[in-house]
């Protein structure tokens, strides 16, 4: 990861300018962010935000693996002007998009930029349809194993799907995986649906498997 300072991307890609706001955490396109800002560059941002679309890069960034280069647009649908000019904003998750040429640095990052789109998928519609069907069921299956290890009541859990398309409702699961943000990187970064399905699933089966381990133990030794 990091962010390139030139790249050449193809002709036919539409390139657009876009203000970056590097966190260490990973929006879905979907997903609901509330962000308080108080840096006084970020506020700056803020301010020229509000004179045009409302929109910047979220972009994943920690210590050790730098900043990413794609991310996801936040689209502020609620702010609020807190005192000493601080921000309270609530933003959604719209497009990814690649990085392909830094434009200035200061007094915050903006960056050129072009639009990511899962590519078709070799897999047929039906074959998508069931593989989300699959991660739902696990998804559901790791949902009520943790409410039990919580002490929570083990109740039916609803439909996670909402009547999701296959891609929507893979960004949706990968947005679940707080606590974990170089894998949602990992996830947000993939341009086949039926890949990130794949790849989430097997991520699901897993900690299925250590919940099912975990509530076994709880079982024979159960708490006083």
């Amino acid at each position: 990861m990091g962010l390139p300072l030139t790249l050449f991307p193809p002709c036919s890609a539409k390139i657009v300018e876009l203000p970056l706001f590097p966190l260490p955490l990973v929006l879905f396109p979907g997903a609901i962010l509330p962000l308080q800002i108080f840096e006084f560059r970020y506020r700056m941002m803020m301010h020229t935000l509000l004179q045009t679309d409302l929109r910047f890069g979220v972009i994943y960034s920690d210590s050790v693996s730098g900043t990413a280069d794609v991310g996801c647009v936040g689209e502020v649908v609620k702010h609020e002007r807190l005192v000493d000019d601080r921000f309270f904003l609530i933003c959604k998750g719209q497009e990814r998009f690649r990085v392909t040429n830094l434009v200035r640095t200061k007094p915050y990052l903006v960056a050129e930029v072009t639009w990511l789109e899962d590519r078709p998928s070799s897999d047929g519609e039906e074959d998508l349809e069931a593989l989300a069907n699959e991660v739902e069921s696990y998804m559901k299956d790791v949902i009520r194993l943790s409410n039990r290890l919580g002490g929570k009541p083990e109740k039916e859990v609803q439909d996670l799907r909402r009547n999701l398309f296959p891609t929507p409702f893979s960004f949706f699961v990968g947005s679940t995986f707080e606590g974990a943000p170089r894998e949602q990187q990992a996830l947000l970064e993939l341009e086949e649906t039926a890949t990130r399905l794949k790849r989430e699933k097997e991520t699901l089966r897993n900690t299925l498997n250590y919940l099912t381990a975990a509530s076994a133990v709880k079982d024979v030794f159960p708490t006083s």
